[in-house]
């Protein structure tokens, strides 16, 4: 069981940036998969959401029509096109599964590390 997430950086607003998450274990591949994000001081946001076919899409208001869900099944890899940053994108970005299907590791939902994306005004 392993997300390794990539692709985030430092970026000017109305810049672009695609993050990669590559995952490993059956539970990722045979899932809807997220993509959520955490800003300093608050809690974690859900993003964007994908079936496992890659059929149907799903975004939260605030990045609706600027961002764009898509996998790719046979590399398990999810990527999120992050097109007209804005600052108040600025956070750490994660992938997983949705809430009860994620793996358990040591009794806590498992994460990989996260990347971090930093938009400047």
């Amino acid at each position: 069981v392993q997300l390794v997430e990539s692709g985030g950086g430092l970026v000017q607003a109305g810049g672009s940036l695609r993050l990669s998450c590559a995952a490993s274990g059956s539970t990722f591949s045979l899932n809807t998969m997220d993509w959520y994000r955490q800003a300093p001081g608050k809690q974690r946001e859900l993003v964007a959401t994908i079936t496992r076919d890659g059929g149907t899409t799903n975004y939260a208001d605030s990045v609706k029509g600027r961002f764009t869900i898509s996998r790719d099944i046979a590399k398990n890899t999810i990527y999120l096109q992050m097109d007209n940053l804005k600052p108040e994108d600025t956070a750490v970005y994660h992938c997983n599964a949705p809430f009860g299907l994620r793996a358990v590791i040591g009794g806590k939902d498992y994460w990989g590390q996260g990347t971090q994306v930093t938009v400047s005004s």
